[in-house]
């Protein structure tokens, strides 16, 4: 009898997959993947540490940043486990509570970090629309009390994931489709009602893609204000603001939303296909963000080139 299915009893262990078809070249696709996550988890230890020392970055742009980096490094560790397991040992199997653990803080961390886009969007549309306010509208306690909310709302939201999947029952099959946990692939697993899970499971993913509409929504007010500003030069000068955001908002949701689509409408395409959208997905976005605003932030950017240069020095 197969390993992955089974017929009798409940399963005890899930097994997880890396890329089919090229599992006998796993480990040197570790190598990259090893690469991948050490400069993610640098580069988001760096902003945060700047951004903490450096008082000159004690600014309401900069603290939405640091829950950027922090949600990214939250992605990066809770993922960091299964995927180097898989790479580098061939070790594909997880308990079920190890698996509900992790989709735990994959979810939350994803739909912090969605949070934090749509906020860094107002955040960029107040400063447009009114500059001379910035300061007094953003002030550190209206910015701790935001940051405050929309943690304890990703929290919430995807605290009762492991609970509504710890009440169903594998009996059957138990071999998920992902280097890592996610919600969506285990409760399709289970041979009990999942219908709870699956309502619960779009409302989730209802409430990121209106975080996407805002965002939209903000952008749209945020051209609009810039077709208003007669110099070609003050439009490219205030567009150019909004550059960092736009790429950390692209690269978070384009394989979100590309790999629901696959799933949705695209179902006959390649499993690796969606094995590497789906691990681009939580690889990219924390390393691609602190490389974008570090090159866009001249801040930041003059802050790392003086710490080199001190050591060089």
């Amino acid at each position: 009898m197969s390993v992955f299915n089974t017929s009798e009893g409940e399963i005890s262990t899930f097994f997880l997959i890396g890329i089919p078809g090229v599992e006998h070249a796993h480990i040197w696709v570790s190598v990259p993947i090893c690469f991948m996550y050490l400069l993610a988890i640098l580069g988001n230890c760096t902003i945060l540490f700047f951004i903490k020392t450096e008082t000159s970055l004690h600014e309401p742009m900069y603290y939405f940043l640091s829950l950027l980096a922090f949600s990214d490094l939250g992605l990066s560790i809770s993922s960091l486990p299964t995927m180097l397991r898989i790479f580098l040992f061939n070790a594909t199997g997880i308990s079920p509570d190890a698996c509900f653990a992790q989709e735990f803080f994959i979810h939350g961390f994803s739909a912090m970090e969605s949070s934090v886009l749509f906020v860094m969007s107002i955040d960029h549309l107040i400063a447009i629309y009114s500059p001379l306010r910035y300061t007094s509208i953003l002030t550190s306690v209206r910015v701790f009390k935001i940051v405050l909310v929309f943690a304890i709302k990703s929290l919430l939201l995807v605290f009762p994931f492991p609970f509504i999947l710890k009440r169903l029952k594998f009996c059957r099959k138990n071999l998920l489709s992902h280097s890592y946990c996610l919600h969506q692939d285990v409760m399709k697993l289970a041979c009990s009602d999942n219908r709870v899970n699956v309502i619960y499971g779009l409302l989730v993913a209802l409430t990121d893609m209106l975080d996407l509409v805002c965002i939209s929504v903000s952008y749209l007010f945020i051209l609009k204000i810039v077709l208003g500003i007669a110099s070609h030069k003050g439009c490219v000068k205030v567009l150019n603001t909004c550059i960092s955001h736009i790429s950390a908002v692209l690269i978070f949701y384009v394989p979100i939303i590309t790999l629901a689509i696959i799933h949705r409408f695209a179902k006959s395409i390649s499993p690796v296909v969606r094995v590497i959208i789906a691990d681009t997905f939580l690889l990219v976005p924390p390393l691609m963000n602190p490389i974008v605003y570090s090159l866009k932030s001249q801040q930041i950017r003059n802050l790392i080139l003086m710490k080199l240069c001190e050591r060089q020095g």
